[in-house]
């Protein structure tokens, strides 16, 4: 063990099982950075380029680990720049354990320099466990409890550590007495099941059901057969909220694919047919795109009871571990002799499928090119364990849209938050956590440009040191904060604003080279395979800048008569600006409805 309560908290983390912290150095920290030094190659510090990014990578390390995921920040500052992060890890469920510092014990309240009250500022984002060690003896349980509780509530924790405590003598063990504390390691994820009389009924409700729809998200990752086999059974289909996009490989023929406002036609018109409702460890948040409330009966799975029957008026609320509860449930099911709903599902997933493949063909314009063809190519060139992040925006809708997901792969965004930037950090997160395998961000030129370009320097500071260094990164160059411009004129009514919409153009593709990356710079479609090509075949990571059209509608997979109310009315206001869109709209809207396609 160490000499200071700072390399103690180090040693505990190792002891955990902790081998990676994220995070950016600060005079609030020393003792801690000094501790973790000492660790040598026990406990690796990645060094981010902003305290934001630490806090998405520790989030993406959780989503695509499983494990928990550790920041680190300085005092002031630095703690108040990881909200984001953390934010973006508790509404999604993530384990996540903030460590911070603060100035001396002995100096708070007297105004300090960089002094803020940490404890009220982390109340809310760490509300099931914050707490600010002002003893050495504290940093045992202190630690012990953030790692476990973050497990076991799937939550953000924080530990607050002053400058001073890190640098005082370690204190392993409180001496015994009337309120000592001596805490352990390890934790132990309980098997959660549903008592059997609630699966019987559960099993009722989907037996009487003629028209079954499935709905599965984040909590179903782990239960992808299970998935399969329940759907197959009840003559099923599965649709996937984003969380979920992994759950099920897109190569299930009853898969509708995404749902929502980025999602899929099949999953919006099997919604709107179903008689019954199966919902697996998801929180999709639009009810509007589940089935009318009253038309259908309900079941939902959940391992957190607070979600059940959250987003639609459940009839069985199970609350237990998706894949052991799907496995309980499945000898009371009972096999539908009538297949017609899930052949009609399969039918309309063929047609789906054909026409993305339609549209993601190659049209030149002065604009740009299409997006959807860039997503194709690279849903057709990466390899089968690939691991996968969208940042938001419209790329997550082309992302929902044509990205294939092969069983094996990883997938993630930023799901409830829905927050600009982890599309990079994720990735990057991806790399530390399974080095041997490619890793890709999907974004947008505002993403790209608000902090995706700073944190590729921790990617050219940190490739040689992976198994394979293949890292690449898809920019949609189309100078406009896209997502935003189609929802003023969808959701609105309002023509593009300028002044708020459009962006810098950046040649991203030489920003990558300056900085000892590879860069591809993709102007024309007949370019795109080979350029995609090239992307993955590179010896280090990729910036793969694409000038992609703007006026690509990303339209959800239903149009209300009040949304084609506000396009047409921001059309007409502004017709130099959406004209060239409102017509790629109608053709796609009309495409959709052509029998066959």
């Amino acid at each position: 063990m160490g000499s200071t309560a700072a390399d103690y908290l180090c040693e505990r983390l190792v002891e955990w099982g902790i081998d990676t912290v994220y995070g950016y150095p600060g005079d609030g920290i020393n003792g801690i950075l000094g501790a973790l030094r000492r660790q040598g190659d026990r406990i690796r510090f990645v060094q981010t380029r902003h305290e934001e990014m630490a806090a998405f990578m520790a989030c993406g390390h959780a989503k695509f680990t499983g494990r928990v995921g550790v920041c680190l920040a300085t005092s002031g500052p630095g703690a108040i720049h990881l909200l984001n992060g953390l934010y973006d890890a508790k509404v999604d469920h993530q384990p996540v354990v903030a460590i911070v510092g603060q100035t001396f014990v002995s100096a708070i309240g007297g105004d300090m320099q960089q002094e803020v009250d940490l404890l009220s500022l982390y109340k809310d984002v760490a509300s099931a466990y914050v707490q600010q060690c002002n003893d050495a003896s504290t940093i045992r349980h202190c630690i012990d409890r953030a790692l476990r509780i973050a497990q076991a509530e799937r939550t953000v924790t924080a530990v607050i550590v002053p400058a001073d405590v890190q640098e005082r003598d370690a204190v392993p063990d409180q001496p015994p007495g009337f309120k000592a504390l001596h805490t352990g390691i390890g934790f132990v994820r309980a098997r959660v099941l549903p008592p059997e009389d609630e699966l019987r009924r559960a099993a009722d409700v989907l037996n009487a059901g003629g028209k079954v729809a499935m709905l599965v998200g984040a909590g179903a990752l782990d239960a992808t057969d299970e998935v399969i086999e329940v759907a197959d059974v009840l003559g099923a289909g599965i649709a996937k909220a984003l969380l979920g996009k992994a759950a099920v490989p897109d190569d299930v023929p009853f898969c509708t694919g995404s749902i929502g406002l980025l999602g899929t036609r099949p999953s919006w018109e099997m919604m709107q047919q179903a008689d019954t409702l199966l919902m697996v460890g998801s929180s999709f948040p639009y009810s509007n795109f589940l089935p009318p409330v009253g038309r259908a009966r309900g079941v939902q799975i959940d391992i957190a009871p607070r979600m059940l029957s959250l987003r639609y008026p459940m009839e069985v609320n199970l609350c237990g571990d998706s894949a052991a509860t799907l496995r309980e449930l499945l000898p009371l099911l009972r096999r539908k002799q009538h297949r017609s709903f899930q052949e009609e599902i399969v039918k309309g997933v063929a047609d789906w499928w054909r026409l993305m493949d339609d549209r993601s063909e190659p049209a030149d314009r002065d604009r740009g090119m299409r997006p959807q063809a860039l997503f194709a190519a690279i849903s057709r060139h990466i390899p089968d364990n690939a691991i996968l992040a969208a940042d938001s925006g419209s790329a997550a809708n082309w992302f929902a849209r044509q990205v294939r997901i092969r069983r094996g792969m990883k997938a993630s965004l930023s799901g409830n938050l829905a927050t600009m930037l982890p599309g990079v950090p994720y990735a990057i997160a991806a790399k530390f956590a399974y080095d041997d395998r490619v890793a890709v961000a999907m974004v947008g030129d505002g993403a790209m440009q608000m902090g995706g370009m700073a944190e590729m320097l921790t990617a050219a500071k940190y490739y040689r040191d992976w198994r394979d260094p293949r890292l690449v990164v898809l920019v949609l160059n189309n100078r406009d904060l896209n997502q935003v411009t189609w929802e003023q004129r969808v959701l609105a009514g309002d023509p593009k604003f300028e002044a708020s919409q459009s962006i810098p153009h950046v040649r991203f593709d030489e920003f990558a080279r300056l900085i000892g990356l590879e860069g591809i710079r993709v102007e024309r479609s007949a370019d795109i395979d080979s350029a995609v090509r090239a992307a993955f075949a590179a010896d280090r990571p990729v910036i793969l800048d694409a000038l992609t059209d703007p006026e690509e509608p990303p339209l959800p997979p239903h149009i209300t008569v009040k949304q084609a109310r506000n396009f047409a009315s921001a059309i007409l206001q502004d017709p130099s600006g959406g004209l060239a869109g409102a017509v790629e709209a109608v053709r796609e809207k009309v495409d959709e409805f052509v029998p066959g396609r």
